[in-house]
């Protein structure tokens, strides 16, 4: 399975949307429409702390996700830039 490089910064791909529900949330992106399912509240927290972090890995540590989970956070990041819901952050000048 696919891991996410953990030390680039990832941030929400700018068409997706973010519904937080008692289960996780729903993300929706608007240009592929296509339709994720989180069904983890911890990967929530680190979705929405991508943006303000500089790596992944900081948004994980941030959202309270302890090292022995990182593998497991990683493949399923992994999975949302495969379908293009989260993308790498492009520092720009």
């Amino acid at each position: 399975m696919a891991t996410l490089n953990m030390d680039r910064a990832w941030d929400l791909h700018e068409q997706v949307s973010v519904r937080p529900e008692p289960f996780g949330a729903l993300l929706y992106h608007f240009g592929t429409r296509k339709l994720s399912f989180l069904k983890d509240r911890t990967l929530l927290a680190v979705v929405q702390a991508l943006a303000a972090a500089p790596t992944a890995r900081s948004a994980c540590a941030a959202a309270g996700v302890a090292e022995a989970d990182l593998p497991r956070y990683g493949q399923a990041l992994a999975v949302l830039a495969q379908s293009s819901m989260v993308v790498e952050r492009t520092e720009t000048s």
